[in-house]
């Protein structure tokens, strides 16, 4: 369990919020680390492993046409599943990785590309339609030490999010960071 899993957990457990992941790089880390903070099950709501490209579409709702075009390892890719497993979930938060942990290139893309996406109310209403934030990430090393990484930065993003005081709608922005982590 990371110090910012048990950080997310513990606002969102006093803002009375809740979270949904979905996950393909991570390949399911990103929920192991959020459940294993004592009391997770105050705010989490659970989450959808979409390895698969298909099920992206099929279960998330991401836009088969993008992922078609585009393939899965996309900024686009990363917001619709985000929104996409906040729905289907029923959360007030949504998170989702997408991206090449190696070891080959895929969709045309380098290894260490990675996705991470936040969708949520950004308004304080939890009804909101909301909007999301896409960071894109180069990361450095392994396969297992990207997964780890797409893991902190995810969870980095969302501590972001929920600690800023947000009075209405911005649109997604896409920023880059170089590590060697």
């Amino acid at each position: 369990m990371s110090s910012r899993a048990a950080d997310v957990v513990r606002l969102l457990t006093v803002r009375g919020e809740t979270l949904a992941v979905a996950e393909s790089l991570t390949g399911g880390l990103v929920a192991a680390d959020i459940t294993a903070v004592p009391g997770a099950s105050k705010a989490f709501r659970g989450s959808v492993t979409a390895y698969a490209t298909e099920l992206k579409h099929e279960l998330l709702g991401v836009d088969a046409a993008l992922l078609a075009q585009r393939g899965a390892v996309d900024p686009q890719v990363a917001a619709q599943m985000a929104a996409g497993v906040r729905k289907a979930l029923g959360a007030d938060w949504g998170l989702a990785t997408t991206g090449v942990a190696g070891p080959e290139p895929q969709d045309g893309r380098p290894v260490g590309t990675v996705f991470v996406a936040v969708d949520g109310p950004f308004t304080g209403d939890p009804d909101s339609a909301g909007g999301g934030k896409v960071e894109a990430l180069r990361l450095n090393g392994d396969r297992a030490e990207i997964r780890m990484e797409s893991v902190r930065s995810v969870l980095a993003l969302l501590w972001q999010e929920l600690a800023s005081e947000r009075s209405g709608n911005e649109p997604a922005q896409d920023t880059e960071q170089n590590g060697g982590f």
